[in-house]
Order: C-alpha cells, then structure tokens, then sequence
C-alpha cells in the first residue's frame, strides 16, 4: 500500500492563532495539489512554540479550539496532522490531532516533558500515557511529539499497538551540533523499534529561540530518505512503498560558520518582522562585532530598514572611521556620524566637582558608552526602529561591557557567539561578498576608550579566555577540570571570578538569539546573589 505524506515545515509566530491556521491550510491545500494523502505539521504549530505563560490562560486553549475547529471545517480529501494545545478535564496536554473531512479522527497527548535547557514543559502540561496509532491507505501510523524520541518509551509503545511507522511532531531549536544529535537520537529509537521515522520540525525564530527546521524521513534501516533545508519553510512530499520511505531530495549541509550565520539572519528577520519594527539601528565601532552585526541585519531586513551610525570620540581611530566608511559603501546603508566629544565635555563639567581629586578610570570610559547607548536610544524611540546590540559572548560572560551603554538595545545579535567564532563567521561571509574591510578582522580588538587601548590589556587572549567560559559555562567542567586541559590556574581563577560577578549585568541585557547548548538566557539561571566559590 503507498502513502504519500507531506512534510509542512513551517514559520508559525506563538499567539498567532489564525495567521498560523491560514499558513497551516496554504500549505495543506499545496500537498494535496501534489497528490499528497496526510500533512504532517510541526509541535504546537496551530500556536506556535513555546507559548510559555499564555499556557495558563483558559481563554488561549479556547481560542485554540475555535481555530482548529475552522482549519478543520476547510479540509476536505486530505488528511492532517497538527500539533497544538488542548484541555481536558482539568489537564492541559501539548497535543497533535488527526482530521480529515472536518472530523477529528484521533488525539495523542505527547508522553514525555522536557525539563532542561531551553524547555520547561514540566510547568504547564501533563503527560499523557497512551500510544496513538491511525490507519492511513492501509498504512498504520504511530504518532509522537518531540521528546517522546529522545528517550525510550513512548515509540515503543507505538510499535506494540501496531505502528508500522512512525510521525513526529517537533519544535526543536537549534543549536551547533544540533541536527547531528536529531538523526543520532532517532536511529537509536528506529534500531530499538524497526520503525521508519517520518520528523516535521518547525522553523522561524522566536524570541532567543531559532527553529533551523532541516526536517527529515529515515528508513527502518536508519539511512535518511528526505532531508529539507534548513532555515526556510519548505513542503516536501515523502513516498511511503512498502512501509518504507522511497529515496528523495536531500538538501546538503553546509559548514558550521554559515549554518550559525543563517540562524542570525533568521533570527533578526523574524524578531523584527513578528515585532513589527520598522527597521534596525547599529552603532558602529570600525570593529569586528559591530561589522558582523550589521552585516547580518542587512542580509536580513535588506540595506532599506537598516541605519548605521558612528559616533567618534577623541579616542576612536581614524582607521575605524575609514573603515566603517567602507563597508557603509558596500553595503549600501543610511549612515551618519555623531561625535560625542561635546558630550564628554558636557558631563566631564557636569560632574568636576563631584570627581574633583579623584583619578580618571573606568568611569570617564562608561560615560563614553554611555552617551553612545542614549544617542541610539533617542533615535530608535524617533524611528521606532530596534537598536540591535554588538557584544559578544565573551564579552557578556566576563563583563567587558558598560551596562546602560554599548548594552542599550532591543535584541543582542551576537549575544551568544564567542569572539573566536566572530571571527570564523566574518571570514565565512566574506567569502560570499567582500563587505567586511580586511583590517577590521585583522587588528587587535579595541574598546577605543582610551589611548592605545586593546581588549587583551584586561583580557586573556580570546583563544584562552573563550575556551575557559566554555568548558565553565556550557559543559560545567570544574574550574581543576579546566585547569588539567592545559589552561595556567590564574586565567581559570580570574575568568571564573569575572563570569560570576557579571551577572548582575546579563540579567539586564537585551535577549539575544541562541546558537550553543548553552547560552545567557532561559537555559543559564545563575543567581546574582552568590557565595559560592569552586575548589581549585
């Protein structure tokens, strides 16, 4: 018996319940005109992913089902299969529903709740506790959602109430590595089940999160079938003959430095665009991040809705000038130079007194970043346009950042990209078009604050201090842990000192998007307020 199932990867928005039903349906209506018999959507697409707190609001899981109600009623001659949020006697449950002929044939309530990284499910539904199968042309199909693969159990009960393949829901998000992990993961359950796997991931950005999609088909043997591209909606049909996944296309992947730089450009675009900005506003420095970040900005919203500006002081190099200039003519933005030397006069006389007989410090180079983060803030409030920020991972990690200053911003572009791996990214997007002038990847990095200034005066090399936060923040090594890799005990100590007493700054940063296992964000939860001290 043959089945043809339609992989609808598609761009939901959470809270969007009729924009998300409306692109749901376009795509349904494409698969059947392509003689598709089942469409297969993505976890909660009906309301996108994660709703978060909107889970406990009775009237959402009630809008929810007047929306599926409504995509139901328009379906006739095709069948689909759609994740969304349900109540039931008291229980909430991350749900997918088959209908077909504006029937609701089945409902599978997803098994297993993540509680880690990035999910907390645990907060707002129940698991459920039964296996779903439905039969479609003769051909039996197990239904699972995301985690329920990730761990024994929920496809094993499928196959023993008859599934002879199985369809997986998922809003996955991405991160490096990510897609490596999915298919190792999913033949694991097909070598313990014998069932082939047919996997709709979502994809779209939202909030931190960025959903890269690369949905796929694996045959019983675990060899992969179908494989959509990541990072854009795609619909894709996949032949089942036999019980097994008939060969298809099989997008290609690309290195780690383009991967990660599709995953910005998505996330901009769609923080943007589901936001409804009109644009973006970068300060730039002349150096390396703020280049990279206004490169993705461009390559997201296009050269139209993106305006840069450079605010000089006595301090900034005629090079950062020269190059920002540069690339300004390549890229083809607005631009416009600010200088902020009246302003440092202004404050500097403002507060003589109040310093008078004191040394100058790191207080007289704050201001500085300061009055750049007003000037950006008063623009962005004229234009309604987001300031996107320009720090770093590694910066944000030890705090080699000025809080109300260059961390003044609506969303962190590069917020969880290391500063080794800015410069692998710039590289890689060069490659694609020259826009980034080669002085700014290859100078020292420099603040510009004050006279001859580089980061590695209060820095490690970023080689070192990039693998310390690392090993200390995404792999919770032990500080000794660290130290027996080869790293001297005082760059240890003095990195993890600085990670920790930042924190009072990350907690007022903008969000940013996500691309590690572990980012600043809802996956780290360090408190501010701590004593703690690791053993070395």
């Amino acid at each position: 018996m043959s089945l043809k199932i339609a992989i609808a990867q598609i761009n939901a928005t959470v809270g969007d319940l009729a924009g998300n039903a409306a692109r749901i349906l376009d795509f349904a209506q494409r698969a059947q005109a392509q003689g598709a018999d089942l469409v297969l959507t993505p976890e909660l697409a009906l309301c996108g992913y994660p709703p978060e707190d909107l889970l406990f609001r009775e009237d959402f899981y009630e809008a929810c089902e007047r929306e599926l109600e409504a995509l139901a009623a328009q379906l006739t001659g095709i069948s689909l299969l759609v994740g969304h949020p349900v109540a039931r006697d008291g229980n909430c449950y991350n749900a997918a529903t088959l209908v077909s002929n504006g029937v609701r044939v089945a409902t599978y309530h997803k098994q297993r709740l993540p509680n880690y990284e990035v999910f907390d499910e645990e907060r707002y539904f129940e698991s459920g506790d039964a296996p779903c199968v439905v039969t479609i042309k003769g051909v039996r199909c197990g239904i699972n959602i995301c985690a329920d693969v990730w761990e024994a159990g929920a496809a094993d009960l499928a196959r023993d109430a008859g599934a002879e393949i199985l369809l997986v829901l998922n809003a996955s998000p991405y991160h490096i590595g990510k897609q490596e992990l999915r298919a190792r993961v999913l033949r694991e359950r097909i070598a313990a089940t014998g069932l082939p796997v047919v996997y709709a991931n979502l994809v779209g950005g939202q909030d931190e999160l960025v959903f890269d999609g690369g949905s796929f088909a694996l045959d019983s043997k675990g060899e992969i079938r179908c494989q959509l591209p990541k990072f854009d909606e795609a619909l894709a049909l996949v032949d089942i003959a036999a019980g097994e996944p008939l060969p298809g296309d099989v997008a290609a992947e690309c290195a780690v430095e383009e991967e990660v730089y599709r995953a910005l450009v998505l996330g901009v675009r769609d923080y943007i665009g589901k936001n409804g900005f009109p644009g973006a506003i970068i300060g730039l420095s002349g150096g390396i991040d703020s280049a990279l970040t206004l490169c993705v900005a461009v390559d997201a919203l296009g050269a139209d809705k993106v305006r840069a500006v450079m605010m000089p002081s006595p301090y900034t190099a005629e090079i950062s000038l020269a190059d920002s200039r540069q690339m300004i003519r390549l890229l083809g933005v607005r631009y416009d130079e600010i200088a902020i030397e009246p302003a440092m006069q202004t404050f500097a006389a403002m507060l003589e007194k109040e310093f008078a007989g004191l040394p100058a410090d790191t207080t007289e180079e704050n201001l500085q970043a300061r009055i750049r983060g007003m000037i950006l803030m008063a623009l962005s409030n004229k234009s309604g346009s987001l300031v996107l920020t320009t720090g770093n991972k590694s910066e944000m990690a030890v705090g080699y950042c000025t809080l109300y200053g260059d961390m003044a911003g609506g969303f962190a572009v590069i917020k969880d990209i290391a500063k080794t791996l800015v410069y692998r990214i710039s590289n890689w997007r060069n490659t694609v078009s020259r826009v980034i002038p080669e002085r700014i990847i290859t100078r020292p990095p420099s603040a510009e604050l004050k006279p001859g200034q580089t980061d590695q005066d209060s820095l490690p090399p970023y080689e070192v201090l990039d693998a310390i936060v690392e090993g200390y923040m995404e792999q919770d090594l032990s500080p000794r842990e660290i130290i027996a890799k080869g790293y001297a005990e005082a760059d240890v100590r003095r990195v993890v000192r600085l990670l920790k007493i930042s924190e009072y700054k990350r907690r007022q940063a903008p969000v940013g998007i996500r691309v590690t296992q572990r980012g600043f964000g809802k996956d780290w939860r360090y408190p501010i307020t701590n004593r703690y001290r690791d053993p070395f």
